[in-house]
């Protein structure tokens, strides 16, 4: 007899429909896994059939044929698990098969025929309702993880026995009802502005970073605040709305970081990967491809602590996202992209020793050493970091004061305006939701200069050196700065604030 139930499979975040056709036939008994399946897919032979028969059902001594379609797409994962063992159980009409053209099924099973939760859920969820297909059937532990999808019915069961019961009595179940999909109100952030003494020019670099999505680079002597001030920045961003917030926990979904939350990730990720990192750990990659550091990143922020510190090949790999807004990895049987709208916020030090430019403590460095510190940042590298910033050693009466800087929650107002703003001005764009993102069509239309402004950026450019892409980098923080203003044209002194965080071009 022949059965088909449907599956899914994932490539990059997104999710592709899979026939699971299972035939009982005559022949020596033995099970056949066909259409590409990976290693694990292999292996679910054994699972499903151990799984069965601790169930308490009846494994067919037949030959057992699996088809997985469409034939030419790599299947991996013990995800099968699930629809290959209902596939047997509806072919050896142990439970009805009038259902099973109306569920998609996805999960991992136990050898005691319990299910166990997957990665990859949410985006099979998500691309269900244009797939046809009214629920989905997974283990308990995705069940919250998919119910965040609306117009959806899912089941989530704890063994083989509830699905087969379900399949036979659908009347018995009702479907998993979704918690909160997005609070209201974040959580009170952790970190505050307010502990951040001094450094008025750094916090204010911040704050025009947190509002246009800007990329920033601190760079200063050893603790001067310069990580103590990235770390603070997810407090003064707004929370991620509800699209964004499905498209982040889809990432997180499929890199296997979701399993038994429960809701979407409201708040902006955060990541600070270590400066040993390699190239692929960073952008993605692997057989199969999964998100790398730049893609958890998405919609939030990546911190690169000690920057010249990682190797400079790694370093180069950061170019095409920053540009682009994603990552595209290549494999010899596909291809997939993954998201990587994030802003880079990176410190380090002046020179290897930390205190060139010191006033107290003297810099041991050779020019030469300088040099060759520098010569691990690219200039393609430094053009796309919008806001370059020098943070100095702070002064004894400001490191024993005890009044402190400003809140996190009144500059966080000031940010969340500004946003509002952007969000106005690009209202109908699908890529862009801040000024970071700007094109050269929008830079025509909403930062237009005037005279003065126009000579203003003629000699920053000619003193330092600024490149096409530096200037119009230059200009969406122009943008920035006035948004924060409140202001609707571009000014000189906007402009001018803006060229001032372009000094560091020339450090070398």
């Amino acid at each position: 007899m022949l059965a088909r139930v449907w599956s899914a499979a994932i490539a990059g975040i997104n999710a592709i429909k899979v026939g699971v056709e299972v035939d009982v036939s005559g022949g020596l008994p033995k099970i056949v896994v066909v259409g590409l399946p990976d290693v694990a897919i292999q292996e679910s032979r054994e699972r499903v059939k151990a799984a069965l028969k601790n169930a308490d059902f009846a494994f067919p001594v037949r030959k057992i044929v699996v088809n997985l379609t469409p034939a030419d797409l790599r299947k991996e994962g013990p995800c099968f698990d699930l629809p290959i063992s209902v596939g047997i159980l509806a072919a050896s009409e142990q439970v009805d098969p009038q259902l099973l053209g109306d569920y998609l099924l996805y999960g991992e099973v136990s050898l005691d025929g319990t299910l166990r939760a997957v990665s990859g859920v949410l985006p099979i969820a998500a691309a269900a309702r244009t797939m046809g297909i009214a629920g989905l059937i997974v283990p308990a532990g995705n069940a919250q993880e998919a119910a965040v999808v609306k117009d959806l019915a899912v089941y989530g069961f704890d063994n083989l026995g509830q699905v087969a019961d379900f399949l036979n009595q659908p009347a018995k179940y009702q479907p998993v009802v979704a918690q909160d999909r997005l609070p209201q109100e974040s959580r009170s952030p952790i970190l505050n502005l307010k502990d951040v003494k001094g450094q008025v020019q750094a916090r204010r670099a911040l704050e025009i970073a947190a509002a246009g999505g800007h990329n920033l680079i601190f760079v200063g002597p050893p603790g001067s605040g310069k990580t103590m001030l990235a770390q603070r920045l997810p407090g003064i961003l707004p929370n991620l709305s509800f699209p964004e917030a499905l498209e982040v926990s889809q990432i997180y979904s499929v890199a296997g970081l979701l399993k038994d939350r429960g809701q979407l990730i409201t708040q902006r990720p955060f990541r600070n990967p270590h400066h040993s990192a390699s190239g692929p750990s960073l952008v993605g990659g692997g057989t199969y491809p999964r998100p790398g550091e730049i893609s958890l990143a998405h919609r939030g922020i990546l911190f690169l602590d000690e920057l010249t510190e990682f190797k400079r090949n790694v370093l180069e790999y950061l170019r095409q996202p920053l540009e682009d807004g994603r990552v595209t990895i290549s494999r010899t049987r596909q291809s997939v992209i993954f998201p990587a709208q994030f802003t880079l916020i990176a410190s380090t030090n002046p020179c290897p020793c930390g205190y060139f430019g010191d006033p107290i403590q003297n810099c041991t460095c050779s020019p030469r050493q300088r040099e060759n510190y520098w010569a691990k940042l690219s200039g393609p590298l430094m053009d796309r970091i919008d806001l370059q910033v020098a943070v100095n050693r702070l002064k004894p009466e400001e490191m024993t004061r005890q009044t402190m800087g400003e809140d996190t929650a009144a500059v966080r107002a000031r940010v969340i305006v500004a946003r509002q703003l952007a969000e106005q001005r690009f209202a109908g764009e699908t890529e862009i939701s801040c000024n970071a993102q700007m094109r050269s069509p929008h830079l025509r239309e909403f930062c237009v200069l005037d005279e003065a402004s126009r000579s203003l950026l003629e000699r920053a450019i000619r003193q330092l050196g600024l490149s096409a892409r530096a200037m119009d980098r230059v200009l969406k923080v122009s943008r920035t700065i006035a948004d924060l203003a409140g202001d609707r044209n571009l000014q000189s002194n906007h402009l001018a604030e803006a060229i001032q965080y372009r000094t560091i071009d020339r450090m070398q």
